[in-house]
């Protein structure tokens, strides 16, 4: 019996390595000459809009996804028949892009995964993660540590001149430099100190 495609969103704070979980499933599903199509937003230019790449230097060419794209129409036009869609940056997400993916699963039967953060630094949960958890099939966790002690990280603390940000424009594309991945306690209470040494 056929397996039935679903959709899967792989949620988890900074640091948790989701991009390199990406560049692993696709590796895995070429080795056995299976396709992929991979796509990530097309508001992530820290290193070149298109790509997905991970803190230790893996990159790979994607789809960029924009406002105005229909990544239903995406798909149709660059292979139909792929084995999976693998997604980067769910988070920036609109709702119809979330739409679109639960159509390609429904009606091509194609197994998408999408992997982002679920929180912004607000703790408001993104537009692209908050339709994923309503409308995904399979939901999981990526687990990483607290950048100030060994608890699980599930918030991500902003942070300018070693000092924690509470507010703003929720999209600001950032990596170690704006970004620490921490627990609650840490969230409300940062280690300046530690921050201030860069440690």
């Amino acid at each position: 019996m056929k397996k039935v495609a679903q959709l899967f969103f792989r949620y988890g704070a900074m640091n948790s390595g989701k991009t390199i979980e990406i560049l692993k499933v696709a590796h895995n599903y070429e080795e056995q000459d299976k396709q992929v199509i991979i796509l990530t937003s097309g508001l992530d230019d820290r290193d070149e809009v298109g790509y997905v790449s991970s803190r230790i230097g893996m990159k790979r060419k994607a789809l960029p996804v924009f406002s105005q794209t229909n990544i239903y129409d995406e798909v149709i036009k660059h292979n139909a028949a792929a084995d999976c869609i693998l997604i980067d940056e769910a988070q920036f997400l609109q709702k119809h892009h979330v739409l679109e993916l639960t159509k390609i699963v429904d009606e091509l039967g194609i197994p998408v995964m999408t992997f982002g953060l679920k929180n912004d630094f607000r703790n408001e949960l993104f537009e692209g993660s908050k339709y994923l958890l309503l409308y995904a099939d399979k939901i999981e966790e990526m687990k990483t540590i607290c950048w100030f002690c060994q608890k699980k990280a599930t918030m991500n603390l902003r942070v300018h001149n070693n000092q924690p940000v509470y507010a703003g424009e929720q999209i600001q594309i950032g990596g170690n430099e704006a970004y620490y991945p921490v627990c609650r306690r840490h969230y409300f209470n940062p280690d300046l100190e530690m921050m201030s040494k860069g440690e």
